[in-house]
């Protein structure tokens, strides 16, 4: 397949989008404001208060390659919750969740150890009362507010999200704000 491929970090409160067409007093921060080169489209959103990676293309068939659903292709999040992560929960993830739009593919999740991010601007908020822990989260569709929706659905609520692979292009250490070319194929 041929078409270029951008690999972009994108900050907490980025529109993943290059205009905003919202109708908020000022102007929300989109992607113009990290990358200026004509004729890359975003492949796939990611929501305003989730972090991490999105890709880009100018070569339409790429991008629809990417963001239909019927290709299956896998996004890797790390998601912060809020509550602990008991194996009942786990086992709903992986088999999938039932929500109002109906039944989730099965995910790929486990617990992790917290993993060597960026500090988040604004900061999660922290409970002293209330414990969080890490999840890495495969899924294969990508509804919207899928993985958000689907923790919350087991109890442990979103506190922070960063997508951190699409496919077989990863985040690696590309820091917040920073975008880089990539192979069309992945990488």
């Amino acid at each position: 397949m041929t078409g270029r491929v951008i690999l972009f970090n994108k900050p907490y409160g980025v529109l993943s989008q290059f205009t905003d067409r919202g109708t908020e007093g000022s102007p929300r921060p989109t992607l113009s404001g990290f990358i200026d080169v004509p004729g890359f489209y975003p492949a796939g959103r990611l929501d305003r208060d989730s972090e991490g990676l999105m890709v880009l293309t100018d070569h339409g068939p790429l991008q629809a390659r990417i963001s239909n659903p019927k290709y299956k292709l896998s996004k890797t999040y790390l998601v912060q919750v809020e509550g602990t992560a008991d194996d009942a929960a786990l086992s709903a993830l992986r088999a999938g969740v039932t929500l109002k739009d109906g039944p989730t593919r099965p995910a790929r999740v486990e617990a992790i150890d917290p993993p060597d991010l960026w500090p988040r601007d604004p900061p999660v908020r922290f409970r002293k009362s209330v414990p969080d822990c890490w999840l890495s989260v495969t899924i294969s569709e990508g509804r919207n507010r899928q993985v958000r929706r689907m923790t919350a659905h087991v109890g442990l609520p979103c506190l922070r999200l960063v997508r951190v692979s699409v496919g077989d292009w990863h985040l690696n250490r590309l820091a917040p704000g920073a975008w880089r070319y990539a192979s069309a194929t992945g990488a």
